[in-house]
């Protein structure tokens, strides 16, 4: 179980866990629709994660952040038992468009913590946002999903938000630290047409060519390729400096060791995105990871202590990615809106207004996470963005992540203090 004092943190927040009005009304007035709880029901929170798959660790990561800020709450509130129920989003568009479709057609559900993946997100946003509910983003950072500009790409609708950071931050402090603290004057970018990594190499190749950089070369891998021969070999005759790699788990091991046996990128430094910050890149890959440099989370403090004391605890071991304190923080954020939002009916029902939870939501500022001071923004392309965009440092992966299971590796540059250590 939690220690006292992080249940005290998530108590400071701007909505207090009171008891809901007291018999204020009887008939749903809320313009979305409200969830009713009768007096014997649990409140019920759906999950869209990755909970199956070469990524599974992803799902595993935020799940254990999910289950154990309910445990904070002694798996209740407002008088009523915490139910959570979870579908799996695959971490593709049409998983998280299935993961939507069965927890929309769940009237009980008062709103959903997911996805992972951006490309589960777009597939899951428009059905949740259709239904009324609301969904929260612990790790997916895809810049497209806080931007509501549909015609310029963009896929935010109402009811979206995230405790993640937007992969603008992320991808334009990638570009300053290739150029800035590893001297890079020469890049190399690589996706695999998800748009969590493809907008990441965007931000990444804009930004070191605005900082004056060359960017070399700019290609794509398809998942599941196991074979980069190919792509490395032209990567080799452009000559970077640096290739920048946000690729998810097996596709980016197989990048990074077969790389070690090109001419010409003996030398050459690795960049990978979060999708990389994982126990298992080091141990998968081998060798060939040591000196990876690998952008990812940084909590730090007390409470976030205490999260991995409690993780230990009630899971077992320690978190196999670095998202699980966003987890923690979005089903936070979501149930205070869900008890600000709650009446009570003059028969004992709460009635939760979907349309409330939304705007309570949006009304969260300065909100006291493990992941720092949270504040949702409402306009484009920031729509829905929670995170404080500061949580975030690159790690470099050493002999001991690959052959003493430490995990995780050392920092090589905090983003926040905006200089090497």
């Amino acid at each position: 179980m939690l220690s006292k004092f992080l249940h005290v943190v998530t108590a400071l927040s701007l909505f207090s866990l009171i008891l809901p009005q007291a018999a204020a009304q009887s008939v749903c007035d809320d313009p979305l629709g409200c969830v009713e709880v009768g007096p014997d029901d649990p409140i019920v929170v759906g999950a869209m994660l990755v909970v199956s798959g070469a990524v599974s660790y992803l799902g595993e990561d935020s799940l254990g952040g999910v289950e154990l800020a309910i445990l904070d709450r002694d798996e209740e509130m407002l008088g009523r038992d915490l139910e959570l129920v979870v579908e799996d989003s695959l971490c593709t568009a049409e998983g998280g468009q299935a993961a939507a479709q069965r927890l929309s057609a769940d009237e009980s559900i008062v709103g959903v913590i997911g996805t992972n993946c951006s490309s589960a997100a777009q597939g899951a946003i428009p059905i949740i946002s259709a239904a009324g509910m609301v969904m929260i983003a612990p790790s997916n950072t895809s810049p497209s999903l806080t931007n509501d500009n549909i015609e310029a790409g963009g896929s935010h609708m109402p009811g979206y938000f995230r405790t993640s950071h937007n992969g603008l931050m992320e991808g334009m402090r990638n570009a300053e630290f290739a150029m800035n603290i590893l001297d890079a004057a020469a890049i190399a970018t690589v996706h695999d047409g998800d748009p969590y990594t493809e907008g990441l190499a965007r931000v990444v190749a804009d930004t070191f060519a605005e900082l004056g950089g060359n960017v070399v070369f700019e290609g794509a891998v398809n998942k599941g390729d196991t074979d980069m021969a190919s792509i490395l070999t032209e990567i080799a005759v452009s000559q970077p400096d640096v290739i920048y790699l946000p690729l998810f788990e097996p596709e980016v091991n197989f990048f990074a060791a077969q790389m070690q046996h090109i001419a010409g990128l003996e030398a050459v430094d690795i960049i990978g995105g979060g999708a990389a910050f994982v126990a298992g890149f080091p141990e998968n890959t081998g060798e060939a990871a040591i000196g990876v440099y690998v952008s990812g989370p940084k909590v730090s403090g007390a409470a976030y202590d205490a999260l991995l004391a409690a993780w230990d605890d009630e899971i077992g071991g320690t978190p196999p990615s670095g998202y699980h304190a966003h987890a923690y923080d979005a089903t936070n954020i979501l149930l205070e809106a869900v008890a600000a939002a709650a009446v009570e009916a003059d028969d004992g029902t709460l009635l939760i207004g979907r349309s409330a939870i939304r705007d309570a939501l949006a009304a969260t500022e300065d909100y006291p996470g493990l992941t720092g001071d949270l504040t949702c923004q409402d306009e484009s392309p920031f729509a829905g963005d929670c995170a404080t965009g500061t949580a975030l440092a690159m790690f470099v992966i050493t002999e001991a992540e690959v052959y003493d299971d430490n995990w995780p590796p050392p920092i090589a540059w905090n983003f926040a203090a905006e200089s090497a250590p």
